[in-house]
Order: structure tokens, then sequence, then C-alpha cells
């Protein structure tokens, strides 16, 4: 049996603590979004992109506070379905939203240089990197299910808010840096992301089945294999969209470039920023 929730007040706590920067989130997005078309009438923000990002929001938002972060205390399936949102479908609609790209062109121009060499740095460059983002991402979840950290993120609310910021944050991060829908200061071959993202996905993958295998510290094996389950083929089906977008991408960069092309390239340089 998992841990029950000391009391009400830690959901009251978590869901405070989540849910405003949610709500305030979607808020400063939507803001930029007004704030760019203002200036730039000609081209105007990707109303899908602005979808993407909300959806992204909430979804996160969903596994984090409310009836699924309450049964996800008790019932390993329903935890398991919090991790694939939080830390996989989520991070890749808040990829897709291209948030560096808005936050740019809202800035002023000075300002926008600051954060462009900002993100220039080493350390920027360094948690980006395809093989550090796999590890954060995927060594973490090895680390959280094969040891005691799962049992103890219950029993204690500050290793219960690190556990799920550091799952959000890796989850990004690992898309970023195998989608360049915003600008990147270092940027790495489809071939060499591609083989990343297979050990990537072996990882996760064998992972599950020593879920399936071997239940987590406090989990009832029947809990332990249905969570195991919907890790595996639920991971599946979110791989499978970064894995279309990947190659949709790669298949762009090898087709032959055309006049008009090349013009089109040059004006979304133009209004990138």
């Amino acid at each position: 049996m998992q841990h029950e929730p000391d009391n009400h007040t830690s959901f009251l706590f978590t869901d405070l603590l989540f849910g405003i920067p949610a709500l305030l989130a979607i808020a400063l997005y939507i803001g930029a979004v007004m704030t760019t078309n203002q200036r730039n009438h000609l081209r105007k923000w990707p109303g899908m992109r602005t979808i993407s990002f909300v959806a992204g929001v909430l979804l996160a938002a969903t596994a984090l506070i409310g009836p699924l972060a309450r049964q996800s205390h008790s019932e390993f399936t329903a935890h398991m379905m919090g991790h694939l949102l939080l830390g996989m479908l989520a991070p890749l609609l808040v990829a897709l939203s291209a948030p560096v790209t808005l936050l740019l062109r809202t800035l002023h121009v000075r300002t926008a240089r600051k954060l462009s060499r900002l993100l220039q740095r080493r350390p920027i460059r360094f948690f980006t990197h395809p093989i550090v983002a796999s590890f954060l991402n995927i060594g973490g979840l090895w680390l959280l299910y094969t040891t005691s950290l799962y049992t103890a993120m219950h029993t204690n609310l500050l290793l219960h808010i690190f556990v799920h910021i550091h799952v959000f944050i890796a989850g990004y991060l690992f898309t970023i840096s195998l989608l360049y829908i915003d600008p990147v200061s270092h940027r790495f071959s489809f071939q060499y992301r591609t083989i990343v993202f297979i050990f990537a996905l072996a990882g996760h993958g064998i992972l599950s089945k020593f879920i399936y295998a071997y239940p987590p510290e406090g989990v009832a094996v029947d809990q332990a294999r249905s969570g195991a389950l919907l890790m595996y083929y639920g991971g599946d089906a979110v791989d499978l969209l970064l894995i279309f977008i990947l190659f949709r991408h790669w298949y762009k960069s090898t087709r032959p470039r055309t006049r008009a092309t090349i013009d089109r390239e040059y004006r979304k340089a133009d209004h990138a920023i």
C-alpha cells in the first residue's frame, strides 16, 4: 500500500503552489501573443502555438492538482498517468508552442539580445545537450522507481514538490534537445539526435518492464503491472508524436531548396524576433 496524504492542508498547498503559476503562465503567454500581434500586423502569432501552450499547461496542471493528483497518492496507475501527462505530453506541447521565440519577439530589442546571449552560455548549453537531457529525464525515472525515493516522496511534501518539478523540467529539456522549435545556440545533426533518442526509448521501455517484474517499494503487484503497461504503451504513443515531428523536420531539411523556399525562410527569419 502506498502512503495516504497526511491531510487536506498539503493538498491545498500544492493546489495553490502549482495552480497559480499555471494560470499565470497562460495569462502571460496570451498577453505576449497580443503584444506581438499588435506590433506585427503582417505576421500574426500562429493560433495553434497558443492552443498548444494552453493545452500543455493544463495537462501538466491536471497531473499536479485535482482528482488525478489526489488519486495518485494511493493508486500507482493514476500516478503513472500523471507521469505521462507531466513528463511527456505536456513538455512536448509546451515545446511546440515556441515560448522562447514568443518571448524574444515580445521583448524590446536590447533586452531580447541580452536574453539571447544568456541562452548561449555554457550552463544552458550543457543542460540542453541531448545526452545530458536524456540522463536527467530517463535516469531520473530509474532513480525514482528503483529506489526508496518513490515511497519517500509520498511522505515528504517538499520532496514530492521537487520530484514533480524535476519530472516536468527534465521532460521539457529532453524534448527541446531533440526538437529545434525555438532558436538554439548549438545544433546537433538529425543522425546524432536520433541515436540518442533511440537509447532513451530503450531506457524508458526497459524501465517499464522492470517495474512490471519488480514493483516499486510499497506498490502492490497488480497496481505495478497496470501502471507499467500504461507507462509502456502510453509512452510509446507520445514518443510516436515526437518521432513524427523529428523526422518531419529531417525530411524538410533535405528537400531541394527552391528560390521561393529560400525567400520564405528569410521572411520567417526577419519576423522571428
